[in-house]
This record gives structure tokens, C-alpha cells and sequence, in this order.
């Protein structure tokens, strides 16, 4: 079970960068992510109505809480680390959040077999190459690395909170809730500022009314990847679940060569066939 959401994780979440990804090139990032978090959240709170949810609330809401103050946080570093530099060299660097929940559960006592740990340096290192990794060129400056692993580091807190914010179905529920109210509130936040600042909340022709079912699309395909990754850290060791679900690159790679006709490069390739490898190392080990 712990294999299986967590590739449905990387599978939603690869789908939803392809999808951000998309509606960014035509909407400011900032607001892809505010209104697409918000009709998630919106979503989710008729849920928790429904489902009263409300009673399954405990002290570990304040990981759902921690992990919507770091989301949006190092989902801006992670944008403004590909404006100011390669992709070739910012995504195949921000793969390296998964190494804050393996160590995490590692600390906790986690320990892996001999084949779960092969499988983990294969598939790690198929993400990377899936990336597409710039190995050539000119050099990159400090600023876009270090913006690239505050990403990093922000993701990989992530995955560590929401495996903690809940042990119930219900009580995740709620704790996803809180992590989307959260999220909206801080990237609303960031949002005003940079309006103040000048920034553009809207394209040339307004509010994309159109772009809305894609915008539901990225939020709710996220908030369910937070929670099938939710449900793999449960289920399992969390060494194996960050891994399998740290393969969406490899997804949001091959998105773009099935919808958008983009070529793999052959390192890409390469990466992708490494990472199904590493997948069935973890599954068997």
C-alpha cells in the first residue's frame, strides 16, 4: 500500500507542475497559486462539513499549519529560481528535497534493507537525470542555487509535516484543510505585497475565467497528492514513501512529451528508465 499512494502521489503532483506549469506561462505565478490553493481549500472545507471532520481535531494540526507557512514559501523561491536560471540546473537540484524526509526517517529509526537502499540511490539519482540536468554552459550564479535549495529544503519539510498532521481519514481531512486555509493566507500575503510593489496580479485581459476548471485541476490534484502521501507515510516507511513519491519530475517530464510534443533529452531518458528501476527495487524490497 505504502508503494501504491505513493506513486499515485508523485503521479498527481507531477501532473499538477505540468498543469501550473502551463497556466504560468499566461497568469502570474503568484495568483496561479493563490486561486488554485483557494478552490482546493473550498473543496476541502465542504468535505470537512460533511464529514465532520471537525471533531477529529488534535494537537497535530499544527504540522498541517507549519507545513502551509513552508509551501508557499518555497514554492516562490523554486519560481524565482527558474526566472533568474537554467531549469537544466534548478530542477534537477530541487529533487534533493527528498532528503529531508528520508532523513527524517532515518532519525526516527527507520532502516532500510540492502535492496530498499539501492533502490533509493537508483531512483534518486533517475529524478536527477530526469531533470535534465545542464552539464555544460555558462556558469550559474549563487543567488539561483541558493534560491533553488530554499525550495529544496521547503519541499522536503513539507513532505515531513503532512506525514505527521494526522492518523485518521477524517483527521486528514481536516489537517489538509488547514494546510490549503494556510497556504492561501500566506500567498495572499505575498500577493499584496508584491501588488504594492508594482506586480501584476492578472494577464493583459483580465481575470482567466477560462483557465478556472485548469486552475481547479492543479489545486485539487495537489491537496489529494498531499494526502495519498499522507496516507504512504502511514502505511509504511517514510524512507520508501518520500522516495517513490519524489519521482514526479520524471511525470512532469513525460507530460510535456506526451501533450506538448517536447523531446526527451537522452539524459532524460536515461533518468526516467533509472527511476522505474529504483521503483521496483523499493516495491520488492
Amino acid at each position: 500500500m505504502t508503494a501504491l499512494f505513493a506513486l499515485t502521489t508523485s503521479l498527481l503532483w507531477g501532473l499538477a507542475d505540468f498543469g501550473g506549469g502551463l497556466l504560468t506561462r499566461r497568469t502570474p505565478a503568484l495568483t496561479v497559486v493563490v486561486v488554485s490553493q483557494a478552490i482546493a481549500a473550498a473543496v476541502l472545507g465542504a468535505i470537512v462539513v460533511a464529514t465532520g471532520a471537525w471533531s477529529a481535531a488534535e494537537p497535530r494540526l499544527w504540522f498541517a499549519f507549519a507545513a502551509g507557512l513552508v509551501g508557499p514559501i518555497a514554492l516562490l523561491a523554486f519560481y524565482k529560481a527558474l526566472a533568474l536560471g537554467p531549469m537544466g540546473v534548478v530542477s534537477p537540484l530541487a529533487t534533493l528535497s527528498v532528503v529531508v524526509p528520508v532523513g527524517v526517517g532515518l532519525f526516527l529509526g527507520e532502516r532500510p534493507g540492502l535492496l530498499q537502499l539501492a533502490g533509493i540511490a537508483v531512483a534518486v539519482g533517475g529524478v536527477v537525470l530526469a531533470g535534465g540536468p545542464q552539464l555544460r554552459g555558462a556558469p550559474v550564479e549563487r543567488r539561483t542555487v541558493l534560491l533553488t535549495l530554499v525550495a529544496a529544503v521547503g519541499f522536503g519539510t513539507v513532505f515531513a509535516l503532512i506525514g505527521e498532521a494526522s492518523t485518521t481519514v477524517t483527521g486528514l481531512y481536516l489537517s489538509l484543510f488547514v494546510q490549503r486555509l494556510t497556504n492561501v493566507a500566506v500567498g495572499g500575503a505575498v500577493l499584496a505585497v508584491s501588488l504594492r510593489r508594482g506586480g501584476s496580479a492578472l494577464p493583459e485581459g483580465g481575470f482567466p475565467y477560462r483557465s478556472l476548471p485548469a486552475l481547479a485541476f492543479v489545486g485539487l490534484a495537489d491537496v489529494a497528492a498531499n494526502g495519498t502521501y499522507a496516507l504512504a507515510a502511514q502505511h509504511g516507511p517514510v524512507t520508501v514513501a518520500a522516495v517513490l513519491a519524489s519521482l514526479y519530475p520524471v511525470v512532469t517530464a513525460l507530460a510535456a512529451r506526451g501533450f506538448l510534443s517536447e523531446r526527451l533529452r537522452a539524459v532524460q531518458a536515461a533518468g526516467a528508465g533509472l527511476a522505474l528501476v529504483g521503483t521496483v527495487l523499493l516495491a520488492t524490497g
